[in-house]
């Protein structure tokens, strides 16, 4: 098995202070001792932090695996329960505290700087399309009615989720039993299967 690139090992590291400590609060030498290399080293990679960040947001929306959401194995309504089961799985095993990386740059950095406010939106525009379309799936499979607006209940999906998340780092506690009675099976007339 081949070994890493100093260059993934960077990434990796940006994408695990960046999630933990946010963009602010992870500088460059953060990143570099974080990934085991002088700090010169990482402008051989990258010119610049925001460069970077935005490179780990791209990961970081690759990690949300939405290809998931076309395994053809399970119904579409199916698969977008098991994605959100998944997500939660996720929060749980990085940490409720981290939350969702594209939550945590949206609140944080995206009103003050366009190139990373472009990266989220697009970060979350992927995820609102893999969404939109595995209910467009459900519609052409019977599973919801061919007058449900789809792109709506998608945006509102993420939102809902979103939401969920954001409070969790607030408690610290995080209840996707509660996304899917409030939000998930109301919006798509579904019942959460114990």
């Amino acid at each position: 098995m081949p070994r890493p690139s100093l260059k993934e090992n960077v990434v990796a590291a940006a994408l695990g202070q960046f999630h933990r400590r946010g963009y602010n609060g992870s500088g460059v030498k953060d990143i570099t001792d974080a990934a085991g290399l002088p700090k010169g080293s990482f402008y051989n990679y990258f010119a610049s932090k925001e460069e970077m960040a935005v490179e780990a947001l791209r990961r970081y929306g690759a990690g949300r695996e939405l290809g998931r959401l076309k395994d053809p194995s399970l119904p579409p309504l199916a698969r977008l329960r098991a994605h959100f089961v998944f997500l939660a799985e996720d929060i749980e095993r990085v940490g409720v505290e981290c939350g969702c990386m594209f939550g945590n740059f949206a609140t944080e950095i995206a009103g003050l700087n366009p190139v990373l406010r472009e990266a989220v939106a697009d970060g979350f525009g992927r995820w609102v399309e893999a969404v939109t379309e595995t209910l467009r799936e459900a519609v052409a499979a019977g599973e919801l009615d061919a007058d449900r607006d789809v792109d709506l209940i998608a945006r509102t999906l993420v939102r809902g989720w979103e939401g969920s998340v954001l409070h969790a780092k607030v408690t610290g506690e995080l209840r996707p039993e509660e996304f899917f009675a409030g939000v998930f099976d109301p919006l798509l007339g579904t019942r959460t299967t114990s």
